[in-house]
């Protein structure tokens, strides 16, 4: 991970936070090669001391091969991200990429069934409740669950090594800043436009 100093994030809530409200991360063992799948990763706990947990499906994944008790793992927390032209500053100088990013090393361990279970009720609890008519894991067809259940594998991660960074202007100019920022809001871009927002946040506006 890119660590200048100015940017790096160590704070335990910061990054719990982060990780709570980023939670859709790329998950990375290594294998015969380095193997990436996308997917939800939960936390549970508190900032100070926490695990994660999620799982991928068996078929067409190779990192089920390698998912095992005791392997480390990379899980990758996406935050805003969005490029920033240089002529958006009031002198000549170099575009760049704001972004911010947890990285965590993790050792696995792989869930039991009744674990995985848990967890499954927990993963869609905290989706499906703020939807109109939510669907809850109990209310999903017994058949159903039946049929994919055999075929995921749930695990934790216990996070042994952890990186925080935000990369949103710190040691800029202020008129640049207000001027990134003011570009970022005024693009057709969610991305651009939530990478505004903590912009601000970082600088206290």
């Amino acid at each position: 991970m890119y660590s200048k100093k100015r940017y790096l994030k160590k704070n335990r809530n910061h990054i719990f936070n982060f990780i709570v409200n980023h939670p859709f991360a790329t998950f990375v063992l290594n294998g015969d090669r380095l193997l990436g799948t996308h997917i939800p990763i939960l936390a549970e706990g508190q900032s100070a001391t926490f695990r994660l947990f999620g799982h991928i499906s068996d078929h067409f994944n190779e990192q089920k091969k390698y998912l095992k008790d005791g392997v480390e793992a990379l899980l990758i927390f996406h935050g805003p991200q969005a490029y920033v032209s240089s002529s958006w500053y009031q002198k000549n100088n170099i575009s760049t990429w704001d972004y911010a990013a947890v990285h965590v090393n993790a050792k696995i361990t792989v869930q039991t069934d009744d674990e995985l279970e848990s967890s499954l009720k927990k993963l869609v609890h905290r989706f499906e409740k703020d939807q109109e008519k939510p669907l809850f894991f109990d209310e999903i067809p017994k058949k159903m669950i039946d049929d994919h259940f055999p075929h995921i594998t749930g695990f934790w991660a216990e996070p042994f090594h952890i990186e925080g960074v935000a990369k949103l202007h710190q040691g800029y100019k202020e008129e640049d800043v207000e001027s990134t920022i003011k570009h970022l809001e005024e693009q057709n871009d969610p991305a651009a436009r939530c990478l505004a927002e903590s912009i601000k946040k970082e600088h206290g506006k």
